[in-house]
């Protein structure tokens, strides 16, 4: 059992907690290890050491009277737009200023996000819900780029939630993309899917810090099964190809301007479009062009002389 469960995979600890209950814990692990009792030299794999929650820029405790009861929070607006507020106020390792006003923001988008499901459901009255439409390849340039930013949004969060822990980031870029349905086109069939699509992702990305009320949601939207049960979103490797690119166009270093082309375009038509750049004529002219370096995807650098 002990070669089970040993190392802890994830250790969790208030800042005060580093100096006795951590280096107890090690000392203990390390006594039992000497005794053959325990082959696992560290008892933890990882350490994230998480900051406290200050009120006025003092840390919040019993003794100074400063604590905020978060109960009548949770009265007010519910146990999710607290946690939120709580999970997007700082990144895990930094101590959080408690503010009454941050908390009411984090209530207006949990109403946001019920209202993008309420006109998703007012716009398919009497279609099966859960049902994932069919996603076609001949997308429009809306429709490509909010499957774009969809899947750049699933690769970041997951790596946001599971490797780095920065909870706040993974809140924002949900955010993001929720402000991307608000006024995207989906009267057609694709815009309907490509809704679907983001807005369940969306749900399932956040549920881990709203889980009352992303499985509500999630039920609303016709899905039997409870949201924690779910799979996580995978990333589309096809949605994230770019049909155009922005390259700088340096002229000795220098940025002149910036050029749009097919991300397919060919090393000999980068080198020309930047050349009859209106802006960069201006710094070539009369001079030697020595050499065009293409970096692809990124930049084109022109040295003269």
């Amino acid at each position: 059992r002990v070669d089970y469960w040993m190392p802890v995979d994830q250790y969790v600890g208030g800042i005060e907690h580093a100096v006795l209950h951590l280096l107890y814990a090690r000392f203990f692990n390390k006594l039992m290890r000497d005794q053959g009792l325990s082959k696992c030299d560290e008892p933890f794999a990882n350490l994230l050491t998480q900051g406290m929650v200050l009120k006025d820029g003092t840390k919040m405790s019993k003794s100074i009277g400063n604590t905020v009861d978060p109960q009548e929070l949770i009265n007010k607006y519910g146990a999710d737009t607290v946690r939120l507020f709580v999970m997007f106020a700082a990144p895990p390792e930094h101590s959080l200023e408690w503010s009454d006003t941050a908390v009411e923001g984090s209530y207006r988008f949990i109403n946001k996000l019920w209202r993008l499901v309420d006109e998703f459901l007012e716009d398919n009255l009497g279609s099966n819900h859960s049902v994932d439409l069919p996603i076609e390849n001949d997308l429009d340039e809306q429709q490509s780029a909010l499957r774009r930013k969809l899947h750049e949004t699933i690769q970041k969060v997951t790596d946001d939630m599971g490797r780095r822990h920065t909870f706040n980031t993974a809140i924002a870029a949900n955010m993001e993309l929720a402000n991307e349905l608000q006024g995207f086109a989906k009267e057609s069939n694709q815009g309907k899917a490509i809704y679907q699509e983001t807005l369940q992702a969306i749900i399932l990305m956040l549920a881990p810090i709203l889980p009352h009320v992303c499985h509500v949601l999630w039920q609303r939207l016709g899905k039997s099964q409870a949201v924690y049960k779910a799979p996580w979103p995978k990333v589309d490797s096809n949605a994230l190809k770019k049909d155009s690119i922005d390259l700088v166009v340096q002229v000795n270093g220098k940025k002149r301007a910036t050029i749009q082309l097919a991300a397919k375009t060919e090393k000999e038509q980068i080198e020309a479009a930047a050349l009859n750049s209106e802006n960069v004529r201006k710094f070539i002219e009369d001079k030697n062009i020595v050499k065009i370096i293409v970096v692809p995807g990124r930049l084109v650098n022109i040295v003269v002389k």
